[in-house]
């Protein structure tokens, strides 16, 4: 089977669109024919070797960790999918990247049916990370201001989304490329960040900030002093320090592998609450150049990596 896989840690050079053993899968897994997986920006940190300590490969390593496809084979201790499902689901050992790849079938849920199949690959791991911090962690209530900081982001716009859901109001910063498509998510205020400082454009506190953007440790106080005294502070990505003084909370999570809230969030998208944002379509013998172009930041939103021609379930 063809698929993108790295022998080594290094750049994006080090990805190598060529073939692989077909998976076997164990007594407790599906074999999946996988229609597309979606591309997250941590994936080029694993590739380069930033995460060995949390996350160590065993070369060769099939890159991908989110799934869309239909279940081929079953386990023989599966239950509750049969072949000819279509499901979607986060690989945590990665290797969705490849024509066919063995899950748990206990972390698969249904696809939504009101979309394509290769575009329900962009839910996973953004799609978790998003709910749990809206729902989970920053325990959003109606009627209360967010600022969502990088809701330009495939999480995001998911981010976004689910925080309008929630009965927000929701305040959310994207530069031009993305104004249209965070409006079309429901964003009541879109900042700019590359006008002018995020605070100058604000005027008043806001109950919550979820950061889902990487940013200089030495910008975190500027973003927290926007956050009214007794309010919360979610990050996904640079860590917000404590601050004691103001009654702030603050949290940096890592979003779980958590089947419930994907059926949920599948459960919107058939409902027609929360879009799924694909921003631009590759295949995996693009692999390479996407994580080449998420490097040089220009990509947005959503990417997803379909399989090869005849294997788009």
């Amino acid at each position: 089977m063809k698929s993108a896989r790295i022998h080594e840690y290094g750049d994006a050079s080090v990805i190598r669109y060529e073939d692989a053993p077909r998976p076997v899968p164990g007594p407790d897994e599906v074999l999946i024919q996988v229609a597309a997986t979606s591309f997250n920006p941590t994936e080029s940190f694993l590739r380069a070797g930033m995460l060995h300590n949390l996350f160590p490969l065993t070369f060769p390593y099939i890159l991908g960790w989110d799934v869309a496809g239909t279940v081929v084979e079953v386990g023989a201790d599966t239950e509750g999918l049969a072949v000819g499902d279509q499901v979607v689901g986060r690989s945590d050992q990665g290797g969705a990247c490849a024509e066919y790849v063995a899950v748990p079938a206990a972390v698969l849920v249904t696809a939504p049916k009101s979309i394509p199949l290769a575009h329900a690959a962009a839910l996973p791991v953004a799609g978790h990370t998003a709910w749990q911090a809206v729902f989970e962690h920053a325990e959003l209530r109606a009627g209360e201001r967010v600022l969502v900081n990088g809701a330009g982001g495939g999480v995001g716009g998911f981010v976004t989304q689910l925080a309008k859901h929630a009965g927000a109001t929701v305040i959310a910063t994207a530069g031009p490329r993305s104004t249209a498509a965070v409006r079309a998510q429901g964003a009541d205020q879109i900042v700019d960040y590359t006008a002018s400082p995020i605070a100058e454009q604000l005027t008043e506190p806001v109950d919550v900030l979820i950061n889902v953007v990487a940013i200089p440790p030495s910008e975190t106080a500027a973003l927290a002093a926007l956050v009214r005294p007794g309010g919360r502070i979610v990050s996904v990505a640079t860590p917000f320090p404590a601050d004691g003084d103001s009654g702030v909370t603050t949290l940096h999570m890592v979003a779980r592998n958590d089947p419930a809230g994907l059926a949920a969030l599948v459960a919107l998208v058939d409902a027609g609450v929360v879009r799924v944002d694909v921003s631009a379509e590759y295949t995996f013998a693009d692999t390479a150049e996407v994580h080449r172009l998420s490097e040089a930041g220009r990509i947005r939103g959503k990417v997803v990596l379909n399989a090869p021609d005849g294997q788009t379930a």
